[in-house]
């Protein structure tokens, strides 16, 4: 505020530079909420914000403002019929500011191990006496300017609040969100409940019935199954209760499914507990009961295993589903995201209301692993947001054997940050830190967690402060390395205990009603009852899929991947109507006019067009597809175009979506994640076998960072629970000189994960190939993920071309034989190959005048590996002794050392197995152009010439 303005403002004002204190307190509040101050001062802070020439600080405004006026206004009082005296102002700045502190630090000082190992630290910012603030203040009456409480209030009562809200069994962090509106609805509900009573009696008998549950079924496994790892959750039975809780509430807010994705730790109290597994059928598992439907997987540990079934809450049918976990830990977050989602595709829930996911963290994990980050980032993404989730940190301070404590002096082996949680504030989540013995406390933060999230659609963190009474596992001895932890665990009470000893002081209970839960449990676990949770079954729910139909197929099943010239055409014509004005790049304008020659048998088909007709055909058949990537819409190499910008005004054009109904077609320039953003693809794939999932890294070897996905999902999900999925990877490959790199998507490692039919992994080398493989996926009733090695030079390469005629009537070839060959007798050599150096060893072959000795072969699917078809092309040429394997991969990577047992166990008597390939080398490609084109001539060279003998024999 400057000139004129500011001389009129001092004339007129009341205050002076005396005032400061308070008026700063009051514009603290403004910073916070607007609204929570009076119109005439909001306009006076605007004015002020306005004026100022520093905004770098948050309080340089007002800074700034009041030494102007302290300069020319020093001694005016406005004690006498125009306000406060500075004195006064001072004292009530000083409250206002205390309060505030209160909100921001009261974490820090409350009192959150149940334990009581960790101190605290000092805060001094909430010592009154810090502000100013004496025991002669302690009577006198304050404004309370935006506590959620009476106006006006004793300091000493102002204290009380603000201690019990902030400083006892709950420990809140939200003041670092940015929208006001959800800082005040999280203030409303913790100031404005300290004087109500959390819990009625019935629902505190009910958490006492929960909490028996949760002990009840760890200290019948401990004493039934002594020394069987279970990985039990005593020490945060309060999780039970507090899953409990969020069902309902979460029912009361019309959510009709909940997803939930957690680790080990407790995993069988949630199954029976919460989720209303048969006790029977747990105990079957420790006695090793093995049924003959579980024969056919190579199954996995009990406290890994998923589980779905319908509860009922107050009338109101709940469907819960426990996602597959390994012991990957937090790799489960992105599946259960991605599952969510598909489901929420499935009722068309825009918003996410039906469908709630819950994820179940360790501390040392959430804030251990990569991941975590991922998945949080993927939250409010376009096409990955659910909703908000509601996350649970069961937090027991000890992450394996390391110390993970939230006493800060002791953290430096867990992590850096204060709490485990502190990832989440970077979406600006609120996070609650609750002392886990105190029940009642954990029941009202999962209230307001869900209501949060159902009012705002965001992520909510709670913060379970435990600890764990046994080791990492139960024949593990903790007090190796937290003796003084495990003195103290010995002898603390269990929370059921506490908590059924406080009921009986108040009165809530008789002495005996406690014994009674624990003996009527007890019964019902010897009967092989579930007497905690009483279930629907699976009967009746419309949105469950069947995915028996999936389940039975083969692989090799026929498909008719064909499309008729008449739908090609008319699908043709939509997508290369681009609307009236719309101005594309002179690049992509030339694609698209070269599309229309595609279209009308004028050009041949390129890799992009049959690309997008296959996915054209597949949503024109009902079908639905979805494609995400780092680059997909325009897609890496420049190739696709599915996505069109307007290069006037930026708006978008996606003609797929023009055909069906818009939602048919997804797809998502993704965040920089490979592994949680294939994570969530393969969640969202087991949930929709009718959708076309496609995850496409950038360049092959991305996928690097997501290995994990691959090797305990993809690969093995079948195998280990039974899960189908038709997840498709494109991962572009081939050695153009780029660099290690830039070279490999890392064939062997998806080649060595197969077995047992479990995936497919196809290298196709033309664009109808890729066209009839794409369709193939969802045409034939059955679901397997699919690996391709897709090109990159190869996406313009002349020779690499179909015509129309190839996508009307052809189909995936798992091997592609010779067709130049006129004469089968006169052939001396086979060479097989996959993938590009197919048109180098062409190219060669023509220059070496050998297209008649040799007869090229591309094998298009690795695995399964075609047997029947390879053996078909060794008997087409009789008296070919040499088979040779050419791949541009080093020798000890690529499909070589991977399929070479196939590939002989078919040779005849006359046969000689040969190989081809780069030097054996730790990097997948040399970074020297010079010397990568060498190498590339001497292999295609040696594949093709007869005096090769120096390798195979």
């Amino acid at each position: 505020m400057t000139g004129e303005k500011l001389r009129r403002f001092l004339e007129s004002s009341p205050i002076s530079g005396g005032n400061g204190a308070w008026v700063e307190a009051m514009y603290e509040q403004y910073l916070a909420d607007p609204d929570a101050v009076e119109a005439s001062w909001r306009d006076y802070f605007k004015q002020m914000e306005a004026g100022s020439q520093r905004h770098d600080v948050a309080h340089s405004p007002i800074q700034q403002s009041f030494a102007e006026l302290a300069r020319a206004k020093p001694v005016v009082s406005v004690g006498k019929g125009g306000g406060l005296s500075a004195q006064a102002a001072a004292k009530q700045s000083s409250v206002l500011r205390l309060i505030n502190y209160y909100r921001v630090r009261g974490h820090q000082a409350a009192k959150l191990d149940p334990l009581g190992l960790a101190n605290p630290p000092a805060v001094p910012d909430l010592d009154p006496a810090f502000h100013g603030l004496g025991s002669s203040d302690m009577e006198s009456e304050f404004d309370t300017g935006s506590l959620a409480t009476s106006d006006r209030l004793k300091l000493r009562e102002i204290i009380d609040v603000v201690r019990r809200v902030y400083t006892e069994s709950i420990g809140a962090e939200y003041m670092y969100i940015t929208e006001t509106q959800q800082k005040r609805w999280i203030q409303r509900r913790l100031e404005g409940s300290v004087d109500e009573s959390r819990l009625t009696a019935d629902e505190q008998r009910e958490v006492l019935k929960q909490l028996t549950a949760a002990e009840g079924i760890e200290r019948y496994m401990h004493t039934r199954y002594v020394g069987q790892k279970r990985f039990s959750l005593e020490g945060g039975d309060s999780l039970i209760p507090a899953l409990d809780e969020l069902i309902r509430r979460a029912s009361a807010h019309s959510v009709e499914e909940v997803v939930i994705g957690m680790a080990h730790r407790g995993r069988l109290n949630v199954l029976v507990n919460i989720l209303g597994k048969s006790p029977k059928d747990l105990f079957d598992e420790f006695e090793g009961k093995i049924t003959a439907e579980d024969l056919r997987f190579s199954g996995d540990v009990k406290y890994h295993k998923g589980f779905s079934n319908d509860i009922e809450i107050d009338g109101r049918r709940v469907h819960l589903v426990l996602a597959f976990n390994p012991s990957h830990l937090e790799i489960v977050n992105p599946v259960v995201e991605g599952s969510v989602k598909s489901r929420q595709h499935r009722r068309g829930d825009e918003t996410g209301s039906s469908i709630l996911p819950v994820l179940i963290h360790g501390d040392a994990a959430f804030a251990g692993q990569g991941v975590v980050m991922e998945t949080l980032q993927l939250s409010q993404a376009k096409g990955y947001a659910t909703g908000g989730t509601v996350h649970f940190i069961v937090n027991n301070q000890v992450g394996f054997t390391t110390n993970n404590p939230i006493e800060v002096e002791q953290r430096e082996h867990a992590r850096t940050s204060l709490y485990s949680t502190d990832i989440a504030k970077m979406l600006e989540a609120p996070v609650f830190h609750v002392n886990a013995d105190d029940p009642e406390a954990v029941v009202f933060v999962t209230r307001l967690a869900m209501d949060f999230r159902a009012e705002f659609h965001k992520d909510v963190i709670i913060d379970l402060v435990c600890y764990r009474r046994h080791g990492h596992n139960e024949a593990d001895e903790p007090a190796v390395t937290q003796p003084k932890m495990y003195e103290l665990i010995k002898s603390h009470p269990t929370t059921r205990a506490l908590y059924a000893e406080r009921l009986k002081n108040a009165g809530v209970i008789e002495s005996s009603d406690a014994d009674q839960l624990n003996e009527d449990y007890r019964n019902g676990l010897d009967q092989g009852e579930n007497i905690a949770r009483t279930t629907l079954g699976m009967v009746g729910n419309q949105y469950t899929v069947d995915w028996s139909r999936y389940v039975n197929g083969s692989w090799d099943a026929h498909a008719d991947t064909s499309m008729s010239a008449e739908q090609m055409k008319r699908l043709a014509e939509t997508l290369l109507d681009v609307p009236e004005g719309f101005a594309l790049h002179n690049r992509v304008e030339r694609i698209m006019k070269d599309r229309r020659k595609m279209a009308a048998g004028g050009l041949p088909i390129d890799w992009g067009f049959a690309e997008t007709m296959a996915y054209a055909g597949l949503i024109d058949d009902g079908f639905q597809v979805r494609l995400s990537g780092q680059d997909s819409g325009r897609g890496t190499f420049f190739h696709r175009q599915c996505r069109l910008l307007n290069q006037k005004d930026g708006s978008v054009h996606v003609p797929l979506k023009r055909i069906g109904e818009p939602q048919d077609f997804i797809i998502n320039d993704t965040l920089l994640s490979e592994e949680g953003v294939l994570g969530f693809e393969y969640g969202y794939a087991t949930a929709q076998p009718e959708t076309l999932v496609i995850w496409e890294a950038q360049f092959g070897d991305f996928a690097n960072g997501a290995q994990v996905v691959v090797d305990q999902f993809i690969a093995s999900g079948h195998a280990k629970w039974g899960r189908v999925c038709g997840l498709t990877m494109l991962l572009p490959h081939g050695y153009e000189g780029q660099g290690p790199e830039h070279s490999s998507a890392r064939l062997e490692r998806y080649l060595q994960l197969c077995a047992a039919n479990n995936m497919q992994v196809c290298v196709p080398s033309t664009p109808s190939q890729f066209f009839h493989m794409l369709r193939r996926q969802l045409k034939r009733d059955y679901r397997l993920p699919l690996i391709v090695m897709t090109p990159k030079s190869l996406l313009r390469h002349k020779q690499s071309v179909s015509t129309l005629e190839d996508l009307q009537q052809g189909r995936f070839e798992t091997i592609i034989d010779d067709q130049g060959i006129e004469d089968d007798s006169k052939v001396r050599r086979i060479v097989l190959c996959s993938g590009k150096v197919y048109f180098d060893l062409y190219q060669m072959r023509e220059d070496l005048d050998l297209s008649q000795d040799v007869a090229l072969v591309r094998i298009e699917q690795l695995y399964p590996f075609p047997r029947a078809e390879y053996k078909a092309v060794l008997a087409r040429y009789p008296n070919a002794k040499d088979v040779v394997w050419c791949q541009e991969e080093p020798e000890n990577q690529g499909a070589w050392y991977q399929i070479k047992h196939r590939l002989l166990n078919s040779l005849g008597e006359q046969h000689v197995m040969l190989y081809a390939t780069r030097a054996g080398s730790p990097s997948t490609a040399t970074g020297y152009h010079k010397v990568h084109v060498q190498e590339q001539e001497e292999l295609v060279r040696k594949a093709l010439e007869s005096g090769n003998r120096t390798r195979g024999e």
